[in-house]
């Protein structure tokens, strides 16, 4: 149990006898009333969001996560298969667990995934991700220095805007937390 005033983004916890990841937290102190924690709650089972609001002195339960090792191995359809570097078993997941993680997987890509009761409720990408280009506008020699920005698709479908001095084949680092370009790698 932790105090409500200690809950922060990322956490899970348990609300209503089911776990939900904190999204959003707000502390409010109104004047002379008592303060509180204003919460936005996401429903890890069926993804269904919720707001709450916990009063400073309430103790929240934290959900009783295992975290495991996952390495990409390839897509088949809608499936996505990993293999858990631990136990070196097959977990196959559906890309609504993946969430946006699916634009950025790519072979023998290691990952952590959250697990509550034996199941895969959530996967976490590395903070930076390095991808090639697969297209874009050719770059004009020459042209006039813009501060714009042009599509490119990378090696895994999903599309970005990127420098115009970005060509085929350049590797680029992307954050996957925001989706944007970060830098030529």
């Amino acid at each position: 149990m932790i105090a409500a005033t200690q809950l922060k983004v990322g956490m899970v916890v348990m609300h209503n006898g089911k776990p939900h990841r904190v999204t959003n937290v707000l502390h409010v102190t109104p004047g002379n009333w008592r303060g509180m924690v204003q919460t936005r709650l996401v429903n890890i089972e069926t993804g269904s969001n919720t707001e709450h609001r916990f009063r400073s002195e309430d103790k929240v339960e934290k959900a009783n996560m295992e975290q495991h090792s996952l390495q990409f191995s390839y897509r088949a359809g809608d499936a996505f298969h990993f293999m858990n570097t631990e136990s070196y078993e097959m977990v196959d997941l559906p890309g609504d667990v993946l969430g946006d993680a699916v634009n950025y997987l790519v072979d023998g890509m290691m990952l952590t995934a959250d697990y509550f009761d034996g199941r895969v409720v959530g996967i976490e990408v590395p903070m930076f991700v390095e991808l090639s280009v697969k297209e874009t506008t050719p770059n004009i020699k020459g042209a006039a220095v813009q501060n714009t920005a042009k599509p490119a698709i990378l090696e895994t479908g999903y599309e970005i805007k990127v420098p115009p001095y970005i060509e085929i084949g350049n590797r680029v680092k992307i954050d996957p937390r925001t989706g944007e370009f970060v830098e030529r790698v």
